[in-house]
């Protein structure tokens, strides 16, 4: 069954001060997925080196690599990628919405693939919404707008899944949950598990979002030493049944409870 991983990666910085991609790479291997969001990579920036962050786990894993940077100073760049070993393909990079008169706050992006999974096309968004109220509902409004999730081409099965600064008390979770199901919500799982912060996570606040033609199967994070290291945050490790799909539209709401 296909396996998809979401992971805050935070510029491959650790909790111990170490910067390595490749630990970063060897905790995604560890959980051995076939779809990986990641969010909070540096290409080509000083900070970390020069190191394009993206290509270098991707090459690591063996997996292709799509990226787009949210945020882009002359060569440096900052943002979030899709890997996979599955054939794919990208099909929109954009930013997102901030808050008007806000123009310090971290520009914010999302990046959409169309990703084969067991002979099905699965509709693959990655994001990394931002850390005002105001601003994430702006970012929501937009991913179920139009140019995302309520675009012709964006049809089911869909994931939706990332960094979103949500946690399932917001106004914002209970946004995206009236159109697509939570994994960790799933029936008869285990209870939610958190992410954030990655010595002693307290906080759910990284999720995968499915659309009705998914059936989760299984949710963990890894709580490894190692994945305890390598970032802030855990990585979330979602295993998924493809149903049956007739090409329906992700933007019907389906009530969760």
């Amino acid at each position: 069954m296909p396996r998809i991983l979401t992971y805050n990666v935070h510029r491959c910085l650790g909790t111990d001060g170490q910067l390595s991609p490749t630990r970063i790479a060897d905790v995604i291997a560890a959980c051995e997925p076939d779809v990986v969001a990641l969010q909070e990579l540096d290409v080509g920036r000083a900070r970390t080196g020069g190191i394009d962050q993206a290509h270098a786990i991707a090459q690591a894993l063996g997996m292709h690599v799509h990226f787009h940077a949210s945020l882009r100073v002359h060569q440096e760049e900052y943002g979030n990628a899709i890997l996979t070993r599955r054939p794919s393909q990208l099909v929109k990079a954009a930013a997102l919405p901030g808050l008007t008169g806000k123009p310090s706050l971290e520009p914010r992006g999302a990046l959409w693939a169309s990703v084969n999974l067991s002979g099905t096309d699965v509709q693959v968004i990655n994001t990394h919404l931002g850390l005002r109220r105001h601003e994430r509902l702006a970012q929501i409004d937009a991913l179920l707008g139009p140019h995302w999730l309520g675009h012709r081409a964006c049809r089911e099965p869909v994931i939706l899944l990332g960094d979103f600064n949500a946690s399932p008390r917001s106004r914002a979770y209970r946004r995206l949950t009236s159109h697509l199901w939570d994994a960790q919500a799933a029936p008869r799982l285990s209870r939610p598990k958190a992410t954030f912060p990655s010595r002693l996570p307290l906080l759910r606040i990284d999720h995968v979002f499915v659309s009705r033609s998914i059936r989760v199967l299984r949710v963990e994070t890894l709580r490894t030493p190692l994945a305890r290291a390598a970032s802030d945050h855990l990585p979330l490790l979602v295993e998924i049944q493809i149903l049956q799909s007739r090409g329906h539209r992700p933007s019907v709401a389906y009530a969760q409870g």
